[in-house]
């Protein structure tokens, strides 16, 4: 995936839409099993990924707001 070469935060957005497009079709029952199992990995993959680019966001806010108080 190119995906992981980005910045966590500029594909945040876009990762949380295909989170919620993968619960939509989990939910919708038209899936085996197994395509259930595929779209769950997928799903804690980009779990993973968003929750990298909210520590990023985090640390960045903190720093900011470091600065500003000095």
């Amino acid at each position: 995936m190119t995906n992981k070469t980005k910045n966590p935060l500029s594909t945040f957005e876009s990762d949380l839409k295909k989170m919620q497009s993968i619960l939509e079709e989990i939910e919708s029952k038209d899936l085996t099993l197994e395509e259930i199992i595929k779209k769950y990995q997928e799903g804690i993959t980009l779990s993973k990924r968003c929750e990298e680019a909210l520590k990023e966001a985090e640390q960045k806010v903190k720093l900011i707001s470091d600065k500003s108080k000095k």
